[in-house]
């Protein structure tokens, strides 16, 4: 764990406007430590990598208490409040092996549970009643059987999954796409502070950090990148759900997918998942066993819980009613109600990418370049197109414009 003054410099310098997660990891690579990037100069920062726009910013931002003191206060208010560093030993491995690690992490609860064995569970915020059901039925038991179960607190499938771990006192892990000190949407407040005693919430964002459309696809990286297993419960053909499926490919994970009727609208995402390599599973059991060879069941599961989840696996058509929160499955317009002024900057950015990226592939490196766009705004504003269907990941880092 860093010491305080250690960590006022990581959060500074990720405070500063511009820096992303990759451009930070650039930083570090050449530069070592954030306390040497602030008293470097200019030749210094753009020789790591980052663009003159972004080191400009680097030199003139403050590294002072006033800057961290949000952070800093919210760390000091209770000992389940944590904020550590991509250097930390506390901070999980699998997440670390991603392309684009967050250098730093907000965690509310439990800490420890970052290094537990994790399946993500992620789909519709309006699902039906069959996918609310079958989101928390495979919480339910994929929880008894020992994984931690991670999504994005978001409604429908999100919550259905939440309140399944949680109903069988399983851990469970929420990443948000807020402040830490935030809860979006705000129905789930109360679930939020049960997750919190039992499991844990997690960000990158600083604290204070509002909702912003941009932030909750990147924030989807994290969700796969702390799971063994991303399952996909009901998505639509442009669901963000689809987007934390793909990452959790490119991140060498496992893909799971419910099927559904041909004429659910919402089973036609996992459909195209599975016909592009995702395993189709129709109970719990099934992730269980195709889980097996990635990690030790016999140290994740006590002979109770196997006989536990022997006993109660069951049909993901089970009729058992779930009506603790069934409300949070319903449409909601809360779910819209992200302040569409900051969303002014993300549009124009796109408009940017679009009439600078072509039709051939190209890299995000390239992009920056021709574009000016700081990395980080890069990367979500790319997601965002992807979400729109305006453009398609390749794979391997690069991007091709479909219209």
């Amino acid at each position: 764990m860093k010491t305080e003054d250690e960590l006022q410099s990581w959060i500074a310098l990720w405070r500063v406007s511009g820096v992303g997660s990759k451009s930070f990891q650039k930083l570090l690579s050449n530069i070592v430590d954030p306390d040497s990037v602030f008293s470097s100069n200019m030749s210094t920062l753009t020789q790591a990598g980052i663009s003159e726009k972004l080191a400009h910013a680097i030199l003139d931002a403050k590294k002072d208490q006033e800057t961290v003191a949000p952070d800093i206060e919210w760390l000091n208010e209770a000992d389940d409040h944590h904020i550590i560093t991509i250097q930390c030993e506390e901070y999980p491995e699998l997440l670390k092996r991603i392309s684009d690690p967050p250098p730093l992490l907000y965690v509310h609860g439990q800490l420890s549970l970052l290094k537990d064995p994790q399946i993500a569970i992620v789909g519709s915020r309006n699902p039906t009643q069959g996918g609310t059901n079958n989101a928390y039925e495979f919480a339910k038991h994929l929880g008894q059987t020992g994984f931690c179960i991670t999504s994005g607190l978001a409604m429908g499938v999100d919550g259905s999954a939440h309140t399944g771990a949680l109903e069988v006192e399983a851990p469970t892990i929420a990443v948000i796409a807020t402040g830490i000190d935030r809860v979006y949407p705000a129905k789930h407040r109360e679930m939020a502070h049960k997750i919190a005693d039992h499991g844990a919430i997690v960000t990158e964002f600083p604290i204070g950090t509002q909702p912003k459309s941009s932030n909750f696809p990147r924030r989807n990286r994290i969700i796969s990148g702390l799971s063994y297993g991303t399952l996909v419960v009901e998505a639509a053909q442009q669901s963000g759900s689809l987007i934390t499926a793909r990452l959790a490919m490119e991140q060498n994970r496992e893909v799971f997918a419910i099927p559904g009727s041909i004429h659910n609208p919402l089973a036609r995402g996992c459909h195209k998942l599975i016909r592009q390599g995702a395993k189709l599973v129709e109970t719990a059991q099934d992730i269980m066993e195709e889980m097996a060879s990635a990690i030790d069941l016999n140290s994740l599961l006590s002979d109770q819980q196997i006989s536990s989840s022997s006993a109660n696996e069951k049909s993901t058509n089970n009729k058992e009613a779930f009506e603790a929160d069934s409300a949070s499955s319903k449409p909601n317009k809360e779910n819209q109600a992200i302040d569409s002024n900051q969303n002014t900057h993300t549009d124009d950015d796109q408009q940017i990418i679009l009439k600078e990226m072509g039709f051939d592939p190209i890299s995000i490196d390239q992009l920056v370049v021709r574009t000016g766009i700081d990395t980080a705004s890069l990367s979500a504003s790319l997601l965002m197109l992807e979400l729109q269907n305006q453009i398609a990941s390749n794979g391997g880092g690069t991007y091709t414009r479909l219209k």
